[in-house]
């Protein structure tokens, strides 16, 4: 059977490193880098540079669920807000 993990080369700060993330999570970076009009490369950066502990492929994957759920967050909230009555 196939690891779901994807190992791909990346260049951080102006070094290349390596980094293993589930496929779902390379397709969250890209939405988002493409969201914020940036690289895969200066989104990894960001990450890295703003992470407390852990390792690299841990921080991206904290940091894009905690991108989705925070933007999911307004939905759930409004769905569960109570309806006018007629």
């Amino acid at each position: 059977m196939k690891s779901p993990v994807v190992k791909r080369s990346i260049v951080v700060a102006g070094h290349k490193t390596s980094v293993s993330l589930e496929e779902a999570f390379w397709n969250g970076m890209k939405e988002i880098s493409g969201l914020r009009n940036m690289t895969l490369s200066e989104l990894v950066g960001e990450i890295d540079s703003n992470r407390q502990q852990g390792n690299l492929s841990s921080a991206i994957r904290l940091f894009v669920l905690d991108y989705f759920r925070t933007r999911a967050m307004p939905a759930a909230v409004a769905s569960e807000a109570p309806r006018p009555q007629a």
